[in-house]
């Protein structure tokens, strides 16, 4: 078969293995998820990026997670425009639905969408022809701030910090969710902002008491 179909034939390997390696050996564990349904205590916000897959970073089974990944891991602000909101009705269901008791954004180094929006922070507007330029406009504002704290940074520097600054506007943007906000105030709903450091096999957890990420590895 042709390096075209290498890709399709790793997957199809891959869940062969799957069902030999887990699906078999665990039968009664996925039985009782196909009968009494999925209760995730987590909901876990990731970047699309190919390289941050939380299954693995964080070892968990199929269950444990209920998962939103897009392009740069954004929360949007509530609306309640008629649009559809695929993001936004994930978490309704997540909080509403699945009664999650934790929310984490996990952010990432190195990550591709930001590293644009800081590279061409022009394009980033809510009237760009590009779909990818209009849904970085909303962590534009992390940019900004990024660019004013260190006005000298370098592009590595300056996406470091913005990568590090939208998770924490993300997390005040779920806050801005009113069925969020309900349930953070009565305790049954904790938030929490994390950051992957891929270079160095680092977890960073945001303390909102001093408004830093403190290393919990190495």
């Amino acid at each position: 078969m042709s390096d075209n179909h290498a890709p399709i034939d790793k997957l199809l390997d891959g869940f062969m293995h799957f069902r030999r390696e887990h699906f078999e050996r665990k039968d009664p564990y996925y039985q009782a998820l196909v009968r009494e349904g999925q209760h995730p205590r987590v909901l876990f916000l990731a970047c699309s990026d190919s390289r941050v897959d939380p299954a693995i970073v964080f070892g968990t089974d199929p269950g444990d997670l209920f998962i939103i990944r897009n392009v740069a891991n954004i929360v949007p602000p509530y609306e309640t425009n008629t649009g559809q909101h695929g993001v936004s009705a994930a978490i309704e269901y997540a909080v509403d639905v699945l009664e999650v008791e934790h929310i984490i954004i996990n952010g990432h180094s190195q990550c591709g969408g930001i590293h644009a929006l800081c590279e061409h922070p022009d394009e980033a507007r809510i009237d760009s022809p590009s779909l990818v330029g209009r849904w970085l406009a909303l962590a534009k504002p992390a940019y900004d701030q990024a660019r004013h704290d260190y006005p000298e940074a370098d592009l590595e520097r300056l996406a470091h910090e913005c990568e590090k600054d939208s998770v924490i506007r993300s997390l005040d943007n779920l806050m801005t969710f009113p069925m969020v906000r309900r349930r953070v105030e009565d305790g049954s709903l904790k938030l929490h902002g994390w950051y992957f450091d891929m270079a160095n096999g680092r977890l960073k957890v945001f303390n909102p008491d001093n408004g830093r990420f403190q290393s919990l590895t190495g």
